[in-house]
């Protein structure tokens, strides 16, 4: 099974444009030796504060969304909800995030990208996650009624049409949202909301709000701080040069 965390130990320095030794990778404990004291006090107990929160056991995956506005109000949900990973699956032109919607919280997040729902799905199996989506159907259950505190890729499907038929056919679960009126859907970020909220009160009902271990936290660390300062090409060729 392939791990839900999606960093390693050592750092890509590609994902930072260094490409200066030879295998291109440093350590998550350098950048935190080297580069952490660049940071305040105040930052650096913000930024543990918030990797002791994180999880990739929940993953938002948004299949084919329209509105460029709407994936970005999404992301700063998963952002502000601790939840690391998301899935875009994008048969089209990819997704730019609309800077006034997303207020930065794409720079925190990681984000891994389909072309179509098949491979999204495989690779989802492929590390543990049971997929509930968001659909009206016949076998449809209310979301908190559901499983929440195993691993989750909880689909959200486009504007028009919802989720596609593969996710149809796919999926474990068709999930719904609790509604009392004429209408019969959520706006697709209000959707997200609500249910991200129903996961996580269930997931910290049972003690499970921050999954990462002591390991993964480090390195999520080491790669908050490289988002966090100015030019962190420079700062690792400067480290590279001393190590």
């Amino acid at each position: 099974m392939k791990s839900r965390f999606p960093h390693s130990f050592l750092i890509d320095l590609r994902e930072y444009a260094v490409d200066s030794r030879e295998d291109g990778q440093v350590s998550a404990d350098v950048v935190l030796e080297h580069l952490g004291p660049r940071l305040t006090p105040e930052r650096m107990h913000k930024i543990w504060r918030v990797v002791a929160g994180r999880t990739c056991d929940v993953t938002p995956v948004l299949e084919n969304i329209y509105d460029r506005g709407n994936t970005s109000a999404v992301l700063r949900s998963a952002e502000a909800m601790g939840f690391q990973c998301i899935h875009v699956i994008e048969p089209g032109e990819r997704f730019k995030e609309a800077n006034r919607v997303t207020a930065g919280a794409d720079k925190w997040l990681d984000v891994a990208r389909y072309k179509n729902t098949v491979t999204a799905v495989a690779d989802l199996r492929d590390k543990g996650y049971s997929i509930l989506a968001t659909h009206l159907d016949a076998k449809a259950k209310p979301l908190h009624e559901c499983h929440l505190t195993g691993p989750i890729a909880i689909v959200l499907g486009n504007e028009k049409d919802g989720i596609s038929p593969d996710m149809q056919e796919l999926c474990d679960q068709s999930v719904i949202l609790p509604m009392r009126g004429f209408v019969q859907s959520y706006n697709i970020s209000v959707a997200a909301a609500i249910a991200f909220q129903t996961i996580q009160l269930a997931r910290e009902t049972a003690g499970l709000a921050g999954t990462l271990s002591a390991g993964e936290q480090r390195i999520l660390a080491a790669h908050y701080v490289l988002r966090t300062l100015d030019n962190p090409a420079r700062l690792l060729r400067e480290i590279l040069a001393r190590v």
